[in-house]
């Protein structure tokens, strides 16, 4: 079988990548001025071109491994590549870009630099997809395996084997258990790998297996076997890896911290935490949210006309909701039912066929059309235009007492649309269900799931079978 070594792998991706690059600038370079389907007029020979594609190749092999995409890439998903494809390339076309405004080089082609950068983050995504499929395939087929030691057979051990076994396209295969209370599995779990040993067998099965890594799934009160099984693991080469016993209680991505010197786990990792990524979603929100609002003033206009017409009282209707840090805010929405006692509105849920409703305002809720003057709350910063949906402070204090993990979702801004709403999770439909949906956005959130949320919501069009 082929045995995976990672630095032979990482030269590999370093020359397939540099290879790719070269495609790339070959094909745009004829694109642009060998082709005749564009403008091909150009005063630098080839050789000035392929000087800056040189070095705009080396560039994004050094920042490949600064932002750490030649590491071990195994466990990664095709949406970590993308991203990283697209962090690589753009930095490096900026550091090109800076180079040549500094070296006053103006005679460069800006169509042929814009074809480049596009040719390479298509090219590269393209052959990376390929590549990533071809060795899945050969994982399956039991080429390039990583054999794995799992010690504790107990509930936490018996969890990752089962999860380990449902991604076949990773290529780990258990050797086997090491346990110190039990010799067998119980029947329920017969179709496991046996148990061959005991903790202090550890020795021995290393020197009789070929063995890449340990996963140590033990219960926290054997802590202090710890030490000195990372000790013999380390002497022989081995990784090792540790499952809290406390791995329910942590995120999907638990993230290390350091505070005061020592070593700590973040139990709740926000990616919106960092200030880069909550600029980069605040300028997204106030752009969208404008355009937006450009974009159906007319059905707005028409919506506002249609209101007045049908029923007597103001036109938007406005309810107190919680948002971001359990902050109570003032959100939006086009009116849709006869006026009546603001506590009523706050305290009551709506029903199918509510008696509250106008026969206008049941077409808006339908379509969600009253929904649009929320983009008003995104400018103003109380709301983003994907997030957990906002709910009323009333519920809010029922929730948080009923549904584990509820308050949540008030770490971020709340959202015109969101994961949950994407997946159906709307009107009539299961809080806890709503919940899980927005603690994974949470705790997940990039830039391209934002816009994956909004395509989808777009996609699937706006009418709900649930919006009542």
């Amino acid at each position: 079988m082929i045995r995976q070594n990672q630095r032979f792998l990482t030269q590999i991706y370093v020359l397939s990548d540099l290879l790719c690059t070269l495609l790339m600038f070959l094909f745009s370079y004829w694109l642009k001025f060998g082709s005749g389907l564009m403008s091909h007029y150009n005063t630098l020979p080839l050789k000035n071109y392929l000087l800056w594609g040189t070095i705009y190749s080396f560039a994004a092999i050094l920042i490949g491994f600064y932002v750490r995409f030649y590491a071990p890439r195994r466990r990664k998903s095709p949406s970590y590549d993308i991203l990283k494809i697209l962090q690589v390339h753009g930095l490096s076309f900026l550091g090109l870009l800076s180079i040549l405004f500094i070296s006053k080089e103006v005679h460069i082609s800006r169509e042929f630099l814009a074809i480049f950068l596009i040719a390479n983050v298509v090219g590269m995504i393209a052959y990376r997809y390929i590549v990533k499929r071809v060795l899945s395939r050969l994982r399956r087929k039991g080429f390039n395996k990583r054999y794995v030691l799992i010690l504790g057979a107990g509930s936490v051990g018996r969890s990752f084997y089962n999860n380990l076994m449902q991604h076949p396209e990773l290529g780990y295969e258990v050797i086997g258990f090491l346990d110190d209370f039990q010799s067998t599995h119980e029947q329920e779990n017969s179709h496991m790998k046996p148990i061959i040993g005991t903790i202090d067998d550890l020795d021995d099965t290393l020197e009789k297996f070929m063995i890449d890594e340990v996963i140590i799934a033990l219960p926290l009160k054997a802590h202090k076997k710890y030490a000195r099984i990372i000790d013999k693991c380390e002497r022989t080469g081995v990784k090792t890896l540790i499952i809290p016993d406390f791995f329910d209680l942590l995120p999907a991505r638990p993230f290390f911290d350091n505070f005061a010197g020592l070593p700590m786990i973040n139990v709740r990792d926000i990616p919106l935490d960092e200030l880069s990524n909550r600029l980069l979603k605040r300028a997204f929100d106030i752009g969208f949210s404008l355009v937006a609002i450009i974009l159906t003033s007319p059905v707005m206009l028409a919506v506002w006309i249609g209101i007045k017409l049908t029923s007597p009282g103001p036109v938007l209707f406005k309810q107190e909701r919680m948002g971001l840090d359990r902050r109570n805010f003032h959100m939006y929405k086009f009116r849709s039912m006869h006026v009546s006692d603001p506590s009523t509105a706050d305290t009551q849920w709506t029903v199918e066929n509510d008696p509250r409703r106008t026969w206008f305002g049941s077409l808006l809720r339908k379509t969600s059309i009253d929904e649009l003057p929320q983009f008003f709350n995104v400018l103003a910063g109380h709301m983003s235009v994907v997030g957990p949906r906002p709910e009323r402070p009333y519920f809010v204090e029922q929730f948080k007492e009923e549904i584990p993990k509820y308050m949540i979702k008030h770490h971020i801004r709340p959202g015109i649309t969101g994961w949950a709403q994407t997946n159906g999770l709307r009107g009539d439909t299961s809080i806890e269900d709503r919940i899980n949906h927005d603690i994974f956005y949470i705790e997940n959130w990039t830039f391209l799931f934002d816009l994956r949320i909004i395509v989808k919501t777009i996609a699937k069009g706006l009418m709900n079978k649930n919006a009542y």
